[in-house]
């Protein structure tokens, strides 16, 4: 049955590139719900930089590699962190070793927060999907900001509550949506479509089982939607990463 399945699927043919006239931040939810692994973008109202820029203790800056871990799973949680460029992979194993990929998150998104709930060890491994530039804050600091700033905590718990609700919508569309969606709008959000901020269509390059990892599916099936995706136009590759079309909305809208 399942291979049935997927011949259908695979014979569907997808419109020409276009551009097209509605924007991401317009589309029915219904047809563009995430998987875990997507973007959760922080409201964009909140900037915390030039607050946390004013700390005088207990906060420290670190250059990241791609793929270097940031903390790991069972670590001992006494620090919150901001990602100040780049993006950062959170990722869970199981007891019997399955990995599963929690969450992609972008530059503007704070991360490590359940130390400040009580949280003794990480529950999850992070580790920078890109080169990323990560801000590191102590729990105490971290703490004595939240007491003295009312304005920063209102702030900061707002954005908590929304990332927490995109992430639940995300696995919604992870349990509905079809990987081949899933995949474009991941594609689309990395690239900042669809988003206040202005679009940047050049993306640095990631591996396919990274891409399979974030959309929670198979590289093969990755392969064969990416390998569609150049073919229709709506990405390209160069020496300088992945170029992201506007036009691949086009799989996120179609039935």
């Amino acid at each position: 049955m399942q291979s049935k399945r997927t011949a259908v699927t695979h014979k569907r043919t997808l419109k020409p590139p276009i551009e097209p006239t509605t924007s991401l931040s317009l589309v029915p939810s219904h047809a563009v719900k995430l998987s875990p692994a997507a973007s959760c973008e922080p409201p964009p109202s909140f900037d915390p930089q030039p607050l946390l820029a004013k700390l005088s203790v207990g906060k420290s800056i670190q250059e990241y590699k791609a793929d270097e871990s940031v903390f790991s799973q069972g670590d001992v949680a006494d620090t919150v962190f901001f990602v100040q460029s780049g993006k950062v992979k959170l990722t869970v194993v199981s007891t019997h070793g399955k990995e599963a990929v929690v969450a992609i998150l972008p530059e503007g998104s704070f991360f490590g927060e359940g130390c400040l709930t009580g949280q003794q060890f990480r529950i999850s491994t992070a580790s920078a999907v890109e080169k990323s530039i990560i801000l590191r804050v102590s729990k105490p600091a971290m703490v004595a900001l939240l007491h003295q700033d009312p304005q920063f905590a209102e702030r900061f718990l707002a954005y908590l509550l929304s990332r927490n609700i995109r992430m639940e919508a995300d696995l919604v569309g992870h349990l509905f949506n079809s990987s081949e969606k899933r995949l474009a709008r991941l594609l689309l959000l990395m690239a900042n479509f669809g988003r206040e901020s202005k679009p940047i269509p050049l993306i640095a390059k990631m591996s396919q089982e990274t891409l399979a990892e974030m959309i929670g599916t198979t590289r093969s099936r990755v392969s064969f939607f990416m390998n569609r995706f150049r073919e229709l136009g709506f990405i390209e590759y160069n020496s300088g990463g992945m170029q992201v079309h506007s036009s691949l909305v086009s799989v996120v809208l179609h039935d």
